[in-house]
């Protein structure tokens, strides 16, 4: 949904499964909400230009971003100010499932990114976003202290689903490596296909990948028991999979997952946050 609103321009609001069925059955929805313009106006501008730029650069600074928001803004919408335009739809969707799955964002708007003019209401609230909040937010995703070369149970990414990209970053990551802990991927059917057509299912099978389709681990038990250690580059796992799946969470880069999962240890770059 909050992908839908914020990146797409479409307009939706937070409708359980039988709502979105009956609204697609007679073609009408309520005439409320994220549906009208007046509720699309930011409430909470975010100013961001003192983020350091390399930070901002790094794949695993949009989910803490998203994540951050969900915890601030709750309900409400948000205008980002200060960050460099972005194409990358996987650095979007990362963004929009953290903040949905921390708070209730809706939609975010992020000038010069995002489709629609980020209007501000009038009184809005203006936070200036400093790197020492994001490092703040980044720990809130770990429910387990841990150091370098401490066990981990397992690894987990695709939550939102992973992408064709995704799978080929990831595949240049591990670098024909082998796995030395189990490491789940989640995507959708339509990904798979996207990678048989490509010539790429070859190297999913010889990754030693465990895919996980249409589906993920906090919603269906597959991890082996209900204990252990987990790391995630998805802030929505990093937020459900204690409360879903009895494991406790690490976050970090899906450089980390992949290093740490041909380690068998953690291996978490830790340099940027700081």
């Amino acid at each position: 949904m909050a992908f839908c609103n914020s990146v797409l321009g479409a307009r939706t609001e937070r409708y359980g499964d039988f709502l979105d069925i009956c609204a697609a059955l007679c073609g009408r929805a309520p005439e409320t909400g994220l549906h009208l313009d007046e509720s699309r106006h930011a409430t909470l501008e975010v100013d961001t230009s003192a983020l350091d730029p390399r930070l901002v650069d790094e794949d695993a600074f949009w989910p803490v971003l998203g994540a951050w928001l969900g915890e601030t803004a709750a309900g409400r919408v948000a205008a980002f100010t200060g960050l460099p335009r972005q194409d990358n739809e996987d650095r979007l969707k990362a963004m929009g499932a953290a903040a949905a799955s921390t708070g209730a964002v809706g939609l975010f708007h992020i000038a010069g990114t995002t489709p629609e003019d980020p209007q501000l209401a009038p009184g809005h609230e203006t936070i200036g976003l400093t790197g020492a909040m994001l490092h703040a937010a980044r720990d809130r995703l770990s429910t387990a202290r841990a150091k370098t070369g401490d066990r981990v149970d397992a690894v987990a990414v695709g939550s939102p689903h992973f992408s064709f990209e995704e799978f080929r970053r990831l595949f240049a990551a591990l670098d024909g490596r082998k796995l030395a802990v189990p490491f789940y991927v989640c995507t959708g059917r339509h990904t798979l296909d996207a990678l048989d057509r490509a010539g790429l299912s070859v190297d999913l099978k010889a990754s030693g990948l465990t895919v996980v389709a249409d589906t993920c681990i906090v919603v269906t038990p597959i991890l082996p028991s209900n204990t252990g250690l987990l790391l995630t580059n998805s802030g929505k796992f990093a937020h459900y999979t204690r409360p879903n799946t009895g494991y406790e969470v690490l976050y970090g880069s899906l450089a980390d997952c992949a290093e740490t999962a041909v380690a068998g240890r953690l291996v978490r770059e830790e340099a940027l946050w700081r």
